[in-house]
């Protein structure tokens, strides 16, 4: 049984108890217990079930690599699934439960699939939910969605906070163990500002646990000096329980830091996620044990070496009273010799290796235990925990030998380093036939934008195993790193170690190594998904070579620790099967992050008010005090209308478009994006960006233009204006401001990155008003200053920088109404006080502030387009037609090969027209034009769209633009437009210019 020893429990604190539940049952541990020690000291040996199988799952790790032991943890706000036990530190009050079973851990009848294991092997459901077609819908579909995940979902509203947290360093170590420790160490005496992360709460990693000496001291005190050197220095920041969960390109890592979760009543985010930038970084992140594969390597006290030796060395946790060691490799005599020391009994080691081990076998033989070369384990007995072995010969098929009675088993298959953070980026791999394991290469690291590496690695992942050679590499990682990031090397000497000398390991990939089918199919690879060894033959046997399709024919690898403790082995039994080396076979693809991260900390503080936070102009506490109506405009609340008592929507907008007309309006354009782009190529650049040219712009002018994207279509329009010789404003549309910032960075930084340019989205820096109607001058005028907005001192399509009243303005004389109109940017500060003062100016012209459907309404009579209305992503230039805002004398603009296609081209393509209706009602939104004919649905032919809907007070009767097949052509057709109701309206196709079509009134 397992139990808690009187000795041992370095990281506990046995003077203060805790208490804990587990499916209902009251246990006690110590603060510094994981729940899978505490539990394991309790004698809980089975954790939970299977996926596939529901066969009976124990704890087989100690660490992140846990494929088993995953829990429910908390209640209510506070319940998390799928938590791993061997990483949950204990705390009081504590409450778990196991996962995928029913109705309980002990019973459970979905073990019933383990009975059938023989009719459900790899690719059963591709074979199986096959035929009859109608049993999908009503009986496979319902049986795999109730099979389907391991625990449960939360339903409560999370009751813990997260935030994101953004860092800057030259050197980002990941991994504190020994070798994390030295490379942070001989990084930062070089002057390196150096972060230091470590996933667990305890640094040293296993050298404590292990032993050995550094400079003549142990291993655990080496750590303790070299930790608070460290922490003594000002350029080092040391944080664990932070996990590195992905690295990036330009140095971008992601950390994951866990805060409170070992106390959870501690004030405080529950995780914190770090966005670091670092010119530098070293991943110490370790080796993995990886198990054997035999028959019965599942049943719960069948555990890593390494991690038995942890529970007894750090927890004073014995696993079993009589343990078998199994190994082809010396680390596990460790074990053998731990157990030992601790008063347990070892029966017998089974090493693989004919020839047996070096030192630490000799020193396991003088203790009294019994070792047994070129030996395996044919066979585990037991169901719900290990009750004995049968011992078989490593070369044979599997006859036995000899039974021995135990209640756990120590395998050891050998190490691999944990090469994820250094693969994420694109660093490669190469195979090392003396450890039997991938490692990376260190002449393919991951590459940054000036084609130099970014990433190091130290210690263990590294590939070295003993401890003298992961202190010396992890020494020349620091310096490394420090150097590639711009510092001298200091000139220090790296530590030097002393630990047992270790015979070769001999690589098993299967125990023993004839195993037949019987055994076999009881040999697994991946414990959470249930993967056998026949698993991965059938894959082979079926035409699955590639590790990929194998990967996901048989789910190896896929379960929530993606394949940490299963991917070599099962690339060793693919590669066997296919008769080819193991580097012929490859690795599957890493991918961030390393372990599962809350949802929570992916989020942040982005929940409630702040997910979508809504952005207000300057200008917004006036129109909520005065009554406007808003609608949501991107991530903006804009006044759709300004009602006035009782007054409806309609009729406000129609008050306000007759104001405007008849005297002056005022809009809040604000919300418009203001995007500078300067530097010497800022013609050039802008050039290739809109369809028509900007670099002949001349300073003082505007010029309208049209963006497309790369496949030619329509994403966005705006003024642009010249400021000066290397500084353009270019104007958006409200919800394109982020979009096309984004747009722009993104080909300066992947693709024209030697242009000089920079670019800045200044929207929320300035408040814009457009001042609109035919008295929109005389309000400006008897605002005072010293700017001249007379129809020759600014003339339309310019811009004038000065002085309106008190106020520091740029005055655009730009139109999107018709009407004589201002468009006057002002400092946001000065935003609601200017609106004021033009309020006071123009009451004696009955000014009033108009909304965005009048906007869209006075638009619309003009024929402007409309992003988003006009456009939906399929939409050309061409489509609208403005072919006079495409540029011929340009060799090149994104988008203007893609319109060069047949498709694009076509005459048959949809085109604008303005439509006038018959009866003078308005079209339907959304309404399609009808043709004659069906189509094989049986559907009615179309032939054009409603995009733009309104009725226009100004000519008092519904007007609308489209798209029409030829509808330039068509002029003075009628043609219908289909409604909800099946009936049809009539529309003439006219021109899409209802109002002033020669523009005198903006010229005014």
């Amino acid at each position: 049984m397992s139990t808690r020893l009187s000795t041992g429990g370095r990281l506990l604190n046995k003077a203060k108890q805790m208490k804990f539940s587990f499916n209902g049952k009251q246990f006690t541990g110590f603060e510094g217990d994981t729940l899978a020690s505490a539990l394991l000291a309790n004698d809980q040996m089975m954790m939970g079930r299977s996926f596939k199988y529901h066969r009976p799952r124990g704890v087989v790790a100690s660490g992140a690599e846990e494929p088993n032991a995953l829990m429910n943890l908390g209640k209510g706000g506070k319940f998390e699934p799928n938590q791993r036990a061997t990483t949950t530190e204990l705390y009081d009050g504590l409450t778990a439960s196991s996962q995928n079973h029913w109705p309980s851990l002990e019973f459970d009848v979905g073990v019933a699939n383990n009975y059938a294991a023989r009719f459900l092997p790899a690719g059963f459901y591709y074979k199986t939910f096959m035929a009859p077609r109608a049993a999908w819908k009503h009986v496979f579909e319902p049986i795999v969605r109730q099979s389907a995940g391991l625990g449960k979902a939360p339903k409560d509203r999370d009751a813990d906070r997260y935030e994101h947290y953004y860092a800057f360093f030259d050197v980002v170590v990941v991994g504190g163990g020994v070798a994390g420790l030295q490379a942070a160490k001989s990084a930062a005496l070089s002057g390196a500002k150096v972060l230091l992360m470590e996933q667990t709460a305890q640094w040293g990693g296993r050298a404590p646990v292990d032993g050995g000496s550094v400079d003549g001291v142990a291993s655990e005190t080496f750590v303790e000096t070299t930790l608070a050197e460290l922490a003594a220095m000002e350029n080092v920041t040391l944080r664990n329980r932070m996990m590195g969960a992905g690295v990036y390109d330009h140095g971008y890592v992601l950390g994951y830091e866990r805060l409170t979760d070992h106390a959870p009543m501690m004030d405080g985010p529950r995780h914190r996620l770090w966005r670091i930038r670092a010119r530098q970084i070293v991943t110490a992140t370790g080796a993995i044990e990886r198990p054997l594969s035999f028959a019965g390597n599942d049943v719960p006290g069948v555990m890593l070496a390494s991690a038995l030796r942890d529970y007894v060395v750090n927890f004073g946790v014995s696993s079993g009273d009589r343990t078998v060691v199994v190994t082809n490799n010396d680390d596990a005599y460790r074990t053998a010799i731990a157990l030992k020391a601790a008063g347990l009994d070892v029966p017998v080691i089974l090493d693989a290796r004919a020839t047996g081990g070096g030192a630490l076998a000799e020193e396991a033989k003088a203790q009294g235990i019994r070792v047994e070369a070129g030996k395996a384990i044919a066979k585990v007995k037991g169901g719900k925990r290990v009750s004995g072995v049968v011992i078989c010969a490593q070369a044979g098929e599997g006859g036995a030998l000899e039974e021995i009675a135990c209640d756990a088993v120590a395998m050891s298959g050998g190490w691999s380093p944990v090469v994820h953070l250094w693969s994420h980026c694109g660093g490669k791999l190469i195979w090392d036939d003396a450890q039997a394991h991938f490692r990376p290469d260190p002449s393919r690291a991951p590459t940054s934008h000036d084609g130099a590496g970014f990433v190091v690695t130290a210690g263990s992942a590294s590939g070295p195993l003993t401890l003298d050679g992961v202190l010396s590499d992890a020494h020349l990682a620091g310096q490394t790193a420090a150097t590639a990031a711009g510092f001298a090397a200091a000139k220090i000497a790296a530590p030097r170690a002393e630990s047992e000398a270790e015979f070769a390991l001999e690589p098993v990939w299967l125990m023993p190594q004839g195993a037949g089918p019987k055994l076999r199919m009881k040999a697994w690879l991946d414990y959470q998904n249930d993967v056998k060894v026949s698993d991965v033959r059938l894959a082979a046997q079926e035409g699955y070579e590639s590790v990929e399709h194998t990967k996901r024919y048989t789910t190896l690898g896929m379960a929530t620790d993606q394949g940490k403790l299963s991917n070599i082995n099962g690339l060793a039994v693919l590669s066997d099967a296919l008769n080819q080396p193991i580097p012929a076979t490859g690795t599957t693809t890493f991918r961030p992050p390393y372990t599962p991260i809350s949802m929570g900390s992916i989020a942040g503080e982005a929940r409630d008010e702040v997910f979508q936070p809504l952005r207000r102009t300057p200008i917004h506490d006036w129109h909520e005090t005065n009554g406007a109506f808003f609608e949501p405009v991107g991530h903006w609340r804009r006044p759709y209308c300004f009602p006035r008592g009782s007054e409806s929507h309609a009729d406000a907008v129609t008050r306000e478009i007759n104001q405007t007309r008849k005297s002056v309006g005022l809009l809040d354009a604000s919300t418009l994006g203001k995007i500078i782009v300067k530097g010497p190529d800022a013609g050039k650049f802008l050039d290739m960006m809109y369809t028509n040219m900007m670099s002949t712009l001349k300073p003082g002018k505007c010029r309208y233009g049209l963006m497309c994207n790369e496949n030619g279509f329509l994403i966005d329009d705006g003024v642009v204006a010249r400021i000066d010789e290397d500084t353009f404003l270019c104007h958006t549309t409200t919800g394109g401001a982020e979009r096309i910032h984004g747009w722009m960075e993104d080909w300066l930084q992947c693709e024209w990155w030697d242009m000089k340019v920079f670019t800045a989205n200044v929207t929320e820096q300035y408040a814009q008003i457009a001042v609109v109607g035919p008295n929109a001058r005389k309000v400006i005028e008897k605002l005072g200053g010293e700017m001249d907005v007379s129809r020759e001192g600014l003339a339309f399509m310019s811009w004038k920088d000065g002085k309106i009243g008190d106020f520091d303005a740029r005055a655009y004389r730009i139109s999107f109404s018709g009407e004589l109109s201002y468009e006057i940017a002002v400092p946001a500060s000065q935003g609601r006080a200017f609106w004021d003062a033009l309020l006071a100016a123009g009451e004696e012209f009955g000014i009033m502030p108009y909304g965005t459907e009048a906007l869209h309404v006075m638009r619309a009579e003009k024929g402007f387009i409309m992003i988003g209305d006009e456009t939906d992503g399929t939409v050309i230039p061409q489509d609208l037609n403005m072919q006079w805002a495409i540029s011929k004398k340009k060799e090149d603009f994104l988008g203007k090969r893609a319109q060069m296609r047949d498709h694009m081209a076509s005459p048959a393509r949809w085109k604008l027209a303005g439509f006038e209706t018959v009866d003078g009602s308005v079209i339907p939104d959304g309404a399609y034009i009808i043709a004659d004919g069906t189509n094989a649905n049986n559907q009615r032919n179309v032939q054009g769209r409603v995009t733009s809907t309104y009725y226009s007070p100004t000519l008092d009767r519904g007007i609308a633009m489209g798209l029409l097949h030829n509808g330039p052509d068509r002029m003075g057709e009628v043609v219908e437009f289909n409604k909800v109701d099946g009936s049809t309206v009539k529309a003439k196709v006219v021109d899409p210019v209802f109002y002033d079509k020669d523009g005198e009134k903006q010229n005014v």
